[in-house]
Order: C-alpha cells, then sequence, then structure tokens
C-alpha cells in the first residue's frame, strides 16, 4: 500500500506541473515573425503582453518581464498602442508568440539573447 502511495502523489504532482509548464515554459515551437500596430499594453510580471494587428487579425505577442526588457534596451513608453512593431520568436500556439527579439523602427531589442 505504501509503493501505491507514492504512485499517487507522483501522478498528482505531474497533473498540476504539466499546466504550469505549458503555460511558461519554452516548447520548441517554431520560430517565426510577425509585424504588425500595437492595440492594447499590459506590462508587469510574470510577463508583459502586447496585442498586435496583424493584417486585421489579432496576435498575442509575449514579451518578458519588466527587468528583462529594461535589460533589452526598452524604455517606458517604447510599448505603447500605435506603435509599429515587428517581432521574431516562438509560435506557442493559435495567435500567441513568445518574443525572442523585437524591432520598432530601426531599433532592435534582444530579450532572449540566448535563444537567437
Amino acid at each position: 500500500m505504501h509503493r501505491h502511495g507514492y504512485w499517487a502523489l507522483a501522478i498528482v504532482m505531474l497533473l498540476f506541473l504539466a499546466p504550469a509548464q505549458a503555460h511558461h515554459g519554452w516548447v520548441g515551437g517554431e520560430t517565426i515573425e510577425i509585424e504588425g500596430t500595437i492595440t492594447h499594453v499590459r506590462l508587469g510580471n510574470p510577463h508583459g503582453e502586447v496585442q498586435l494587428d496583424v493584417d486585421g487579425e489579432t496576435w498575442t505577442v509575449e514579451v518578458g518581464q519588466p527587468w528583462r526588457n529594461e535589460r533589452a534596451g526598452l524604455e517606458e513608453g517604447d510599448l505603447a498602442e500605435g506603435v509599429e512593431l515587428r517581432v521574431s520568436g516562438e509560435y506557442a500556439r493559435e495567435g500567441v508568440l513568445k518574443a525572442e527579439q523585437l524591432w520598432i523602427g530601426e531599433e532592435h531589442y534582444v530579450l532572449y539573447p540566448g535563444r537567437i
């Protein structure tokens, strides 16, 4: 009976950890690039998000945590509604991109140097 308890605990732990990994982890998706206009911004922890209008389709772009964005050189107001943004990153799921690097005009910002 004691052995069954360990297996049950292991299964329960896996069930709770799998969704967290799917949300926060990099899943090895295809690297894609999109370009559009920012329509909504939410910056903060655990990571920021911007909504992009890409040829009439809305994409959610997950950017870094505040410290990561700052380290990449982004300043307050750079990611704002109306800004044209080009983003390269991992396709996470339909309409969602995890940004690895981005461009605002000619300025290049690398959020995850080890991933490009």
